[in-house]
C-alpha cells in the first residue's frame, strides 16, 4: 500500500522510542481499515531482531511471535484500544486534577460508579456523586483563588453563588464577558441537571451519562479558567503582541510538573511556574505503566493463532 515520507519516518520513530535496542531495517503498509469511525493502519516491520505489527489510532506493536495473523493483531488492538479510551474517558486530566483533587476524585468515583449501575436508584446515586464532585470544586477553588472580601460569602452548599462569585474574580473585566457568563450559565445548568437526577425515579442510563459527562465538562472548564488565573497566563505575548500562544505542562527531573506559555511568533517564553508536582497528580490520572494497566506494549504467554477456515465440503457426484 501507499505510504508517504512523513507515516514511514513515524513509525520509524516510535519503534525507536518503544524497542530502542532495535534498528527498523524495512517497513510496509500492509492494512487501512475504518473501524468504529476511525482509520487505522496495519504496518509490517522487521527490524534486527524481530518482526511486528504497528497498528495506528492510537499507536501500539505486537510482535509477530505472539500475534502471527494480522487479522487476530488488528482485532486484537480494536478491543485494547477501546478498553483504554473506555477507561481515559473516566479519568481527569493530570495537571487539574493536581490542583482540584477532591473534586476530581469524587467525578472519578461517579465514572467507576455508572459502569456498573443497571437500576434507576443507582443512577440517581450518580447525580448525588456529581452533585458533591460540584460542590468540592468551588471549596477547593475559593481556597486557591483571593475572592473579594467586600462580597459576603455564600452558604457552603451554594454552588451557583460560589461559582458566580470565583467567576467574576478570575474572568473579570468586560473583554471576558461571554467567557464568564458561560462559565456561569454552564455550572448553573449542569448544577440543575444533577440535582434533578438525585430525585429522578425514572432516571436512565443516559441520563447519569450525560450527568457525568456535563460534571466533568464544567470542572475541566472552570480547571482551565482558574489555572490561566492563577499563573498569570497573558492574552497576547508580552514582546511581540501576538495571540498565537500556547500553554505547557512539563514535568520536570524533580518531579516538578511546571507551566510555561510560548510564543508561536517569536522566541519568547514565560518564566515556568510550579503547577503541581507529581506526587499531588492521583494515581489513577497518571498513565497506566503495570502490564495488568494495558501499557504500550502488549505482550501474551500463548501465540495467537489466526481463525481456522472451515473444511472445504465435498460434493457427492449422482
Amino acid at each position: 500500500m501507499d505510504s508517504s515520507d512523513r507515516e514511514r519516518q513515524y513509525i520509524v520513530d516510535y519503534l525507536a522510542d518503544q524497542a530502542p535496542d532495535e534498528t527498523v531495517e524495512h517497513l510496509e503498509k500492509v492494512k487501512c481499515e475504518r473501524v468504529l469511525g476511525r482509520w487505522i493502519d496495519v504496518w509490517d516491520v522487521y527490524t534486527d531482531k524481530e518482526r511486528w505489527w504497528v497498528s495506528t489510532a492510537p499507536t501500539n506493536l505486537y510482535s509477530q511471535q505472539q500475534f502471527p495473523s494480522l487479522e487476530v493483531a488488528l482485532s486484537f488492538h480494536v478491543g485494547l484500544t477501546e478498553r483504554v479510551m473506555e477507561r481515559e474517558e473516566r479519568t481527569a486530566p493530570p495537571e487539574q486534577a493536581a490542583r482540584f483533587t477532591q473534586a476530581w476524585r469524587k467525578w472519578e468515583q461517579a465514572g467507576e460508579a455508572l459502569a456498573e449501575a443497571d437500576e434507576a436508584e443507582e443512577f440517581q446515586a450518580i447525580g448525588m456523586r456529581c452533585r458533591e464532585s460540584l460542590l468540592a470544586f468551588t471549596r477547593e477553588a475559593a481556597s486557591i483563588v483571593s475572592l473579594d472580601a467586600s462580597a459576603p460569602p455564600p452558604k457552603a452548599s451554594d454552588f451557583k453563588g460560589w461559582s458566580d462569585l470565583i467567576a467574576n474574580t478570575v474572568v473579570a473585566g468586560s473583554s471576558a464577558e461571554r467567557r464568564r457568563d458561560y462559565l456561569k450559565s454552564a455550572a448553573k445548568s449542569t448544577w440543575e441537571m444533577v440535582n434533578w437526577l438525585t430525585h429522578a425515579s425514572s432516571a436512565t442510563r443516559f441520563d447519569a451519562y450525560f450527568a457525568h459527562m456535563a460534571t466533568g465538562h464544567v470542572l475541566s472548564s472552570w480547571s482551565l479558567a482558574i489555572l490561566r488565573f492563577e499563573l498569570g497566563v497573558p492574552e497576547q505575548c508580552p514582546r511581540c503582541s501576538s495571540y498565537r500562544l500556547e500553554t505547557h505542562f512539563v514535568t520536570a527531573d524533580d518531579g516538578e510538573i511546571q507551566h510555561l506559555t510560548t510564543c508561536e511568533v517569536c522566541p519568547w517564553v514565560s518564566e515556568p511556574r510550579i503547577a503541581a508536582t507529581e506526587d499531588e497528580v492521583p494515581s489513577r490520572s497518571e498513565q497506566w505503566q503495570s502490564k495488568e494497566d494495558l501499557g504500550p506494549c502488549v505482550f501474551v504467554e500463548v501465540p495467537l493463532r489466526g481463525p481456522v477456515p472451515p473444511k472445504p465440503t465435498r460434493h457427492r457426484k449422482n
